[in-house]
């Protein structure tokens, strides 16, 4: 089976599993009132279009790049919202946006690779492969990883492809962003439920751990790929493994620091102290950083289409699908503050560029919200 063919069962299972469940899926938890403990408020939005596809949010320099599923990708300050850029690739786009603020590449449908300087198209390459995972700009190269776990270097500024490692694959593999990103001088690669580090030069492996281990009697319940976001602290990489554990690794010595087995289909937070995410039903769980000791639960937003997390300061912030915006404690998982977006679901994890956060809905709305 191939991986494009894998990818499309998936797809297809995860729809059949949400048409056979119909009226018996669980209502999202009413949410409850909440006094406010902390202050903030949305200071600008914009109208966008809408997004179908696994997007991932740029933010660097001040700026905010993001990416609608006609292949519009917008680039804004982050401060006033307002556009710098704007350019139209031509093509429906199946995968997020990365960004180093000079250069900008997504991934069309058709798994073609377009890259962006200044506002304009620069160069296209096909790839020959599908790729949900956006793709990641560093040191003047493109990143990319295909969902056949296929990763291709390719040079910034002229579209020429440096390497290719193609690694086994499974039967099946996720249409969902994976885990593509930079650490010191290393690539890091999500490889299944595996971390691996590259040489970003030459694509050799320098090391490869595993945070989960797939359970389950079949090929889509033995899906465990590594999903974004994933997190660096200091030397310490942390991710999830699709269904099956949340995990942190010493990205120094490439070996494994802890790892729990829990379900759960989106990425998580971190910071040094604690690490935050959501199993598949939304209950909440926090755990130690360091050593993965549980900390905390809360069940105050079960089955409400949470996206992935994001921890800032002492808080850790999750959109629903309802479009509301969540601030919890980040030590104790108390609610202090929740803001209104447009009512549609919010697509992908909150991103931070200084004091502004942006969070983005499915219909298109853009929204930044700022502490006060």
């Amino acid at each position: 089976m191939t991986a494009r063919r894998g990818a499309a069962v998936v797809l297809l299972a995860a729809l059949v599993a949400a048409c056979a469940s119909g009226p018996e899926k669980p209502k999202p938890t009413p949410l409850q009132p909440v006094t406010a403990t902390i202050a903030g408020r949305q200071v600008w939005s914009q109208r966008f279009e809408a997004v179908q596809f696994p997007l991932a949010v740029a933010s660097g320099g001040g700026v905010f790049t993001v990416a609608g599923s006609d292949g519009t990708v917008l680039a804004l300050l982050a401060d006033s919202g307002r556009e710098a850029w704007r350019v139209n690739v031509g093509a429906k786009l199946g995968a997020g946006v990365g960004s180093d603020g000079r250069f900008t590449a997504v991934v069309t449908r058709d798994g073609e690779l377009v890259v962006i300087e200044a506002g304009k198209v620069a160069w296209r390459k096909t790839l020959g492969t599908r790729v949900s995972t956006a793709p990641l700009v560093a040191g003047e190269r493109v990143f990319v990883l295909g969902v056949d776990r296929t990763v291709r270097a390719f040079d910034a500024l002229d579209g020429r492809r440096l390497w290719l490692v193609k690694r086994p694959g499974d039967p099946l593999t996720l249409a969902q962003g994976g885990v593509l990103m930079p650490y010191k001088d290393t690539l890091i690669a999500g490889q299944g439920p595996r971390l691996a580090a590259l040489d970003p030069l030459r694509g050799a492996v320098r090391w490869e751990v595993a945070v989960g281990t797939p359970r389950g009697t079949n090929e889509v319940e033995r899906l465990a790929d590594l999903v974004s976001p994933a997190v660096r602290i200091g030397t310490t990489i942390c991710a999830r493994s699709f269904q099956a554990a949340v995990g942190c690794v010493d990205a120094e010595r490439g070996t494994l620091v802890w790892s729990k087995n829990v379900g759960g289909t989106e990425g998580i937070a971190a910071d040094d102290q604690m690490l935050v995410g959501a199993d598949a039903s939304d209950r909440l769980s926090a755990w130690r950083t360091p050593n993965g000791d549980a900390a905390w639960t809360s069940e105050a937003l079960m089955h409400r289409g949470l996206s992935a997390p994001l921890v800032v300061g002492p808080t850790v912030v999750f959109g629903d699908v309802e479009g509301y915006v969540h601030w919890l404690s980040r030590d104790k998982g108390e609610v202090q503050l929740r803001l209104p977006t447009d009512g549609s679901p919010v697509v992908a994890a909150p991103v931070l560029s200084g004091t502004t956060m942006l969070v983005v809905t499915k219909n298109g709305g853009l929204h930044a919200f700022r502490p006060e």
